[in-house]
């Protein structure tokens, strides 16, 4: 059920520290300001499209060029890639999630004076005509000192599933010629650019071309090392066991990216991404998080 503005605000506003606007092209969002940080969280999709600490720089990237309409992924943010991550012949790329409204399920304040929001989906004709299996998917965002995010997947069918998810962060950071990735050292890892071929990590990841890596049987925590802004943004995370660091670099063109922005952001993406995947039995959970804070 789609709810208007000022009911989403009677229901689960926040007084001082929530309340639901009007995004670009009339979408709905919540925009969110504690004393640590603030925030903001599209309902189409469940993105967080913004995560910005008190006196800091904004600390996720949304691109200049982003398509804010009814059923497009939005460039930028934390999109929520679920039933599966990467592409499939004849299916939506990453999954059908991103692009659907999510329904409000609480709001709350905790001891610390954090917002929690509570976000919903759930299977229907439409899933079920690309996906065919019953679910419940929840996201749980705290957003505080910290930024959490905890993708919640319920079993509610009578058969078995497997999928793979990730939230697929999009950090802003001040020239990614200067940035690495610390974390991954002796991980292997997947190189979609050599056409999945293996390697191994040697050292803190550096961006000197096209980067997309999938790193496998990792559970580590990963620092964004930006040296411009002269900051670290670690990224840690449960339920996961692998981690994604893409940068398009400067040859890779997208409609939705503004020429140059790949120098001021990188993705550092929790997931269970490649040959990392779950299998949830009738009635099983399974969470996947990720803590973000500087």
């Amino acid at each position: 059920m789609n709810l208007d503005i000022d009911t989403l605000n009677q229901r689960f506003g926040l007084p001082g520290a929530l309340h639901f606007v009007l995004g670009r092209a009339g979408l709905p969002e919540a925009a969110i300001q504690t004393p640590q940080a603030g925030a903001r969280v599209a309902l189409q999709g469940g993105q967080v499209l913004a995560w910005q600490p008190v006196g800091q720089k904004p600390v996720i990237w949304v691109s200049q060029a982003a398509v804010f309409e009814p059923g497009m992924a939005v460039r930028g943010g934390v999109p929520v890639c679920w039933p599966w991550f990467g592409a499939r012949e004849g299916l939506p790329m990453h999954g059908f999630v991103r692009t659907r409204l999510w329904q409000a399920r609480e709001t709350t304040r905790d001891a610390a004076g954090q917002v929690v929001l509570r976000l919903g989906t759930q299977d229907d004709a439409s899933t079920r005509a690309l996906w065919d299996h019953a679910f419940d998917l929840e996201l749980v965002l705290t957003i505080g000192i910290n930024l959490t995010m905890a993708l919640i997947t319920r079993n509610t069918g009578t058969a078995a599933f497997t999928l793979t998810d990730a939230l697929h962060s999009y950090f802003y950071v001040g020239d990614i010629a200067h940035t690495t990735v610390q974390g991954l050292d002796g991980c292997d890892y997947l190189d979609k650019v050599q056409n999945f071929a293996s390697a191994k990590q040697s050292g803190a990841v550096e961006f000197k071309g096209e980067t997309d890596r999938i790193y496998v049987n990792t559970t580590a925590d990963c620092v964004i090392e930006d040296r411009a802004l002269q900051r670290h943004i670690r990224v840690s995370k449960t339920g996961s066991s692998s981690t994604v660091v893409w940068n398009p670099g400067r040859d890779k063109v997208f409609a939705d990216m503004a020429a140059g922005e790949y120098q001021q952001m990188v993705c550092v993406e929790t997931c269970n991404a490649g040959p990392d995947q779950i299998t949830l039995a009738p009635g099983q959970t399974h969470a996947l998080s990720a803590c973000i804070g500087l």
